[in-house]
């Protein structure tokens, strides 16, 4: 069996193996995160039309005024609250969680709760 050789490589490998489970739908869309070194990313994907319907993320316009001072975690929460707040306004309230392959701690766990906190349920 081959070796994984970096931490990108098993990320990867983990999020392949938890998308074979996880689709979106039109009525319960996926709710997709992407974690880099200075940003967090969200997207809610309905994976039958191939479409993304909200997105969110930490070098938006609208949130850039409000990151300013504010630690990577704290920013995840607002990028939470953001993505839930554009999704309830198209109508979506139920989305499945995709932490695409990273634990579900720190900034993943920030945005999870802050969508929460937005109205999302998942």
């Amino acid at each position: 069996m081959a070796k994984i050789k970096t931490r990108a490589q098993a990320r990867l490998r983990r999020h392949r193996r938890v998308r074979k489970k996880i689709s979106g739908t039109p009525e319960k869309p996926r709710l997709n995160v992407y974690r880099s070194l200075t940003g967090i990313y969200a997207q809610v994907i309905d994976d039958e039309s191939g479409r993304t319907l909200a997105s969110a993320s930490t070098i938006d316009g609208e949130l850039r005024k409000e990151m300013k001072g504010l630690s990577k975690t704290e920013q995840a929460a607002l990028v939470g609250k953001a993505i839930a707040e554009r999704a309830l306004a198209v109508g979506i309230k139920q989305v499945v969680f995709d932490r695409g392959g990273y634990r579900y701690i720190g900034r993943v766990r920030a945005l999870a709760d802050g969508a929460r906190e937005g109205g999302l349920q998942f």
